[in-house]
């Protein structure tokens, strides 16, 4: 086969495979032309540069284009997916600075209500035997105790029975109210002893024994009771006050420890006076952190 004559000369491309490669037309001693091959090297290096160009600028768009969605996601987020995941301080460029914190604050304790009930230079709201026991029905677990009727004595001796005068005048009692209630032929007598101190009530009531009780106190649709006839009794203190309680049968007869009736009238109506001397106490811290 002959490669210079007999036929139109082959055109040699570089990127068709199997193409010949040209001589020089002036020569048949099997010398490459140079100057034919520099010339294809640099066509295609221009090719292979023209490709990187093009390959550069799609990759970068492609950049462009997942950065910008990357931000358009932070800023708005799915609102039905919840809130994007940027911690809570972080802010974006461009937007605005993230919300000051403030160290946190904590309300000043409340009151203490026994603070107010325990001196009478900061106890005082109005009291008498209607305002601890304003309701002349008592309802206290299934039971109606029936307000009867009301005194108020500053000679608390004169209220008072057994050991108890003696003791109520050595430690500055300056009032004794008392209040009857009644649960059908049982009732009990409920006294509050006044002090100018905390202190003074509390002595009080550690000096009391069994034989220190309140008289009961009846009329007004109540008749007698522990006039004569065993009766049982409570004592205790909260604050400036010590409360008693006297408790029996209206028919006058003797309370024995059979009686859970009677025990549980005492102790409800004592449970009642504390409740009610430890509401003023309440009343007034509330009216104080108010002010």
């Amino acid at each position: 086969m002959s490669y210079g004559q007999g036929g139109p000369q082959s055109q040699w491309d570089p990127w068709k495979p199997q193409s010949q490669q040209p001589w020089n037309s002036g020569s048949d001693d099997g010398t490459p032309d140079w100057a034919a091959l520099a010339e294809a090297s640099e066509s295609r290096n221009k090719r292979r540069k023209l490709l990187f160009i093009a390959g550069g600028a799609l990759a970068t768009i492609a950049i462009g284009t997942a950065v910008a969605m990357a931000v358009v996601s932070a800023n708005g987020g799915d609102p039905e997916a919840g809130p994007s995941n940027l911690p809570a301080s972080a802010s974006l460029p461009g937007s605005a600075t993230a919300t000051p914190s403030f160290a946190p604050t904590s309300a000043p304790p409340p009151l203490d209500p026994k603070d107010f009930i325990s001196s009478a230079k900061k106890d005082t709201a109005p009291l008498s035997p209607d305002t601890l026991f304003p309701d002349k029905q008592l309802p206290v677990d299934g039971t109606v105790y029936k307000k009867g009727p009301t005194a108020d004595t500053t000679s608390c001796a004169t209220a008072a029975g057994g050991t108890l005068p003696k003791i109520l005048t050595a430690n500055g009692c300056t009032r004794l109210m008392r209040t009857t209630y009644t649960d059908g032929g049982i009732a009990v007598t409920v006294g509050v002893a006044v002090f100018d101190t905390a202190a003074q009530a509390t002595k009080a009531k550690a000096q009391t024994d069994d034989r220190s009780i309140v008289r009961s106190l009846f009329g007004k649709g109540v008749k007698p009771f522990c006039d004569g006839a065993f009766c049982r009794s409570t004592r205790n203190a909260y604050g400036r006050y010590a409360y008693f309680t006297i408790s029996g049968f209206t028919s006058g007869k003797d309370v024995t420890t059979k009686d859970i009736k009677v025990f549980r009238a005492g102790n409800d109506l004592a449970q009642f006076a504390a409740n009610q001397i430890h509401r003023r106490g309440q009343t007034q811290a509330s009216a104080a952190a108010n002010q």
